[in-house]
């Protein structure tokens, strides 16, 4: 029995820490010539969301272009951690 107890403290206290990511961890968003959007993170790493507004892998150093003409580099891919916040801010209703 106390083993059943330890088992589901800690599936719960796992998908507490799953359920920790936000949109709040985001501090800037970019929207980008084609569509789609970099959204920088606190750390300073950033995540790619398509113009369907799925998270998406981008590479490393890639440049791109912002509507207004101005460039940025691509630092990290955080595709699950961008991915996440999304889900999250949907159910939300942000």
């Amino acid at each position: 029995m106390k083993s059943k107890l330890a088992v589901a403290t800690l599936i719960g206290a796992l998908s507490f820490t799953a359920a920790a990511v936000d949109q709040s961890n985001i501090v800037k968003t970019y929207e980008l010539k084609d569509g789609s959007k970099i959204h920088v993170f606190k750390d300073g790493k950033m995540g790619m969301e398509n113009k369907f507004g799925k998270a998406v892998s981008m590479r490393e150093g890639q440049v791109m272009e912002t509507k207004d003409g101005s460039k940025i580099l691509m630092k990290g891919n955080e595709v699950f951690r961008l991915d996440d916040a999304l889900i999250k801010g949907h159910r939300e209703g942000s």
